[in-house]
């Protein structure tokens, strides 16, 4: 199994097989508009930029921490579009924790627990690094800023 075996709803309604990004490095990250953390949108934004093509980010809007994303998937989307000019692919929003959270979420806890082997997620824009096999090797706190991640993308892209 890897995380190329899910399915999720692009932020239009479409379904999206995972398989579509088959040989490239991923970072996954539940996002939200209204978080401390939300200017992570930026610093995911540039390091895309940075790589373009070579790696792909993930965002899935959850509303699970505080609220924080109350919107609906076309005021996420703005949102995302006229704050930080998002050009990697958005999805639907979803739960990661309890019983509704969405299967690819379920598989990467699993795969990547949290600090002394904690499941669930404890906030907004945890993120995970998958390498071009579709395998989770790498779990970040919300703290943890995407140049953190940068290091060990290049890593992964056999650029270090």
């Amino acid at each position: 199994m890897s995380v190329y075996d899910f399915k999720a709803k692009d932020i239009k309604g479409n379904e999206r097989s995972l398989e579509e990004f088959r040989g490239k490095p991923l970072i996954i990250v539940n996002t939200a508009s209204k978080c401390g953390f939300t200017p992570q949108y930026k610093d995911l934004q540039e390091l895309y930029k940075k790589h373009e093509g070579e790696f792909e980010v993930l965002a899935f809007p959850c509303n699970q921490f505080g609220k924080q994303e109350p919107g609906e998937a076309e005021e996420i989307q703005q949102f995302c579009d006229l704050q930080f000019n998002v050009t990697f692919p958005i999805f639907d929003k979803i739960d990661v924790n309890g019983d509704e959270a969405h299967p690819l979420y379920e598989y990467l806890k699993e795969k990547q627990p949290g600090l002394l082997g904690s499941k669930p997620i404890k906030w907004n824009f945890t993120k995970f690094l998958v390498d071009g096999n579709g395998e989770p090797v790498k779990r970040y706190a919300p703290q943890d800023k995407p140049q953190k991640i940068e290091e060990d993308l290049l890593d992964l892209l056999g650029k270090k």
